[in-house]
């Protein structure tokens, strides 16, 4: 069997069997109803309507209408469009997925539908954090006032659509808590690629679509936006039909001829389904009157109100700002054509990690004393590699670090000639941070993240050598989205790599992924915590309360051996604390990991009531 996590053998997100489901569905005849996701007002998690008219009902699609279908034909970007709920940013990659088949039925698995072999219950997959999880959903939606209240398609009698944003919204903890996010999310959690924003100036016109052409043969997602100068500014619709601070998908590009000249579009998506671009080689333009019906018949113009229209390349470049890519293997990142067939593959690395306080959460340069104490890889680069210069890529310490920098140091400026000539004799290191479960359900709580990346020493890297050293590459300031990357070049050589919070003892987890060329060997050592003050606090005794807890816990839960894995400690342990305070699973696993549980991962009873008072001390204490 393929290893778990693998597309082929995805994690059953809460434990829910989709066919072990289907099945008793089938043999009982009764449709699927989810108990984890159930259809309350807290999957919503969205406010209540006063309005009594507008109360939500969770509806099956036959009960919306009688001749509903899993799919109408094929499906397409049509298919998506954004309901009462400002996650066009979901929507938009999903559009961008249409495009690629061997891609889309990762996300979708083919054979479902709303007549053979129907019970009510669906399944999607999703990449996270370095694993495939399928989600398992019933098909009630919610409806208010006869309509979806939320993602629906234009052929009304379509539901596909709808059942992946509900998988989506269990997976993240509700639909309110999709309200708001960057593109590169979904893009990532689709294909288990890497996304990166490319700005648009970066580029001449003809460079860019060219670049765009190539990422769209490989099998990239892309999408654009204009920015907005303010809040207020988000959702306003220009003289040209385009909306500030919105998601458009890139669909398509293709180019016509025009007398003489040859004119390159772009095709885009509005997740909305409707409010279109008006300007030249919109649907309705005159530009179109002086091109033949052949011309015209390939690239499928429709004059219809759908949300889907062509622009051309330069207008694009007046009008949007960025262009979001995701690319499964880091190859395609460049977006430039190439006949190299020697370019050698790709090698990853990944850890799960989180930050402590008071132990492994040390914050940012601004903080020397904890700084050491973060989280730290190493990596071990041994072989060169020839990587040609990314025209316009995102180079490794153009934005700095902000506050955290050094100030004062003069670097002369290097030529684009010599800085390709200098690449050319490292190594290429592509380094992503992303931080975990950020978006539970009504609430979005991205912490501010960098990553920094250390010349390695023997010895011990402790406070003085960070104050005495700088890094030779990082991701650039911290910044409060879900995920940070940088593509450095590196001499070969040993290095470390450090994850940080900007601020100290902030709790998180995170998961770092390292791309790095054939032939480079790459290991990584986390770094324990070592706090004393810690080890002080959990060596007090164990409270009366907690050992009354622990003992009906383990009288309800525990297993035939007598103990509790690291999910039924977990749940334990954040029915106790509070003040907001949640132990994530992965922090769970860890603090299993250093009890002696003979190599099973399972804790008795006297381990769990002294991890328990140990934990709750660690949350009393004032932290600095």
């Amino acid at each position: 069997m393929s290893e778990l996590g693998s597309i082929d053998n995805p994690v059953k997100f809460k434990d829910q069997d989709y066919d072990a489901l289907l099945q008793k569905c089938l043999k009982s005849a009764a449709l699927f109803s989810d108990t984890v996701f159930a259809a309350t007002q807290s999957s919503l998690g969205i406010p209540v309507d006063p309005d009594p008219k507008k109360a939500v009902k969770w509806l099956r699609p036959k009960e919306i209408t009688s001749n509903a279908v899993f799919v109408e034909g094929t499906m397409g970007t049509t298919d998506i469009c954004q309901g009462q709920l400002g996650n066009c940013w979901l929507l938009a990659a999903l559009s961008c997925l249409t495009m690629h088949p061997t891609l889309f039925v990762k996300v979708v698995p083919s054979g479902q539908s709303l007549s053979e072999s129907y019970a009510g219950i669906f399944r999607f997959r999703f990449w996270q954090y370095g694993e495939w999880v399928e989600v398992v959903v019933d098909d009630r939606l919610p409806v208010r006032e006869g309509r979806l209240l939320f993602s629906y398609s234009r052929t009304t009698n379509e539901f596909w659509s709808a059942l992946v944003e509900k998988a989506y919204a269990k997976l993240i903890g509700s639909y309110g808590s999709l309200k708001g996010g960057i593109i590169s999310e979904g893009m990532e959690d689709f294909t288990g690629g890497i996304a990166y924003s490319l700005p648009v100036s970066s580029r001449p016109p003809r460079m860019l679509w060219r670049g765009i052409t190539a990422a769209l043969a490989r099998s990239s997602l892309l999408s654009c936006f204009i920015h907005a100068a303010s809040v207020k500014e988000i959702g306003t619709v220009t003289s040209e039909g385009l909306i500030k601070g919105h998601a458009y998908a890139i669909t398509d590009t293709d180019k016509v001829q025009r007398t003489s000249e040859e004119v390159l579009l772009l095709r885009l998506r509005n997740p909305w389904g409707f409010v279109e671009y008006c300007g030249p080689w919109s649907d309705k333009c005159k530009d179109w009157d002086v091109i033949d019906h052949a011309q015209k018949a390939r690239l499928e113009l429709a004059k219809v109100e759908d949300g889907e229209f062509w622009i051309g390349i330069e207008d694009f470049c007046l009008l949007f700002n960025t262009v979001e890519m995701c690319s499964v293997n880091p190859d395609s990142m460049s977006g430039e054509a190439s006949d190299d067939t020697a370019t050698p593959s790709w090698t990853l690395s990944s850890y799960q990690g989180t930050w402590v306080p008071m132990c492994s959460a040390g914050g940012s340069r601004r903080y020397p004393r904890s700084f050491c104490k973060n989280p730290q890889f190493q990596m071990i680069l041994s072989e060169k590699d020839v990587d040609d210069y990314d025209y316009g890529e995102d180079e490794e310490g153009e934005e700095g670090d902000g506050e955290d920098d050094v100030v004062g140091v003069v670097v002369a400026p290097v030529s684009k000639t010599e800085k390709q000539r200098e690449k050319k004799k490292k190594c290429t290191v592509l380094v992503e941070l992303l931080q975990k479960y950020r978006r539970q359900k009504d609430k979005v709580n991205f912490l501010y993240i960098a990553f920094h990346i250390y010349k390695d020493r023997p010895g011990s890297l402790d406070q003085p050598f960070f104050s005495n050293n700088s890094p030779v590459a990082r991701s650039g300031k911290y910044r409060s989205i879900r995920s940070v990357w940088r593509k450095v070049h590196l001499e070969p050589g040993s290095y470390v790599i450090l994850a940080s919070t900007y601020r100290p003892n902030q709790q998180g987890e995170f998961f770092l992924r390292v791309y790095t060329k054939t032939g480079n060997i790459q290991g990584f050592q986390d770094f324990p915590c070592t706090n004393n003050y810690s080890v002080m606090v959990m060596s007090k005794p164990v409270l009366p309360e907690d050992q009354f807890r622990v003992q009906k816990w383990f009288d309800e839960k525990a297993g035939s051996d007598d103990k509790v894995n690291a999910v039924q400690f977990m749940n334990l342990v954040n029915s106790v604390l509070e003040k907001d305070y949640e132990l994530p699973l992965e922090t769970c696993r860890q603090l299993i990991f250093g009890e002696d549980t003979g190599g099973r991962g399972r804790l008795s009873r006297a381990q769990a009531e002294k991890l328990l008072t140990s934990l709750r001390n660690l949350q009393d204490t004032e932290l600095p």
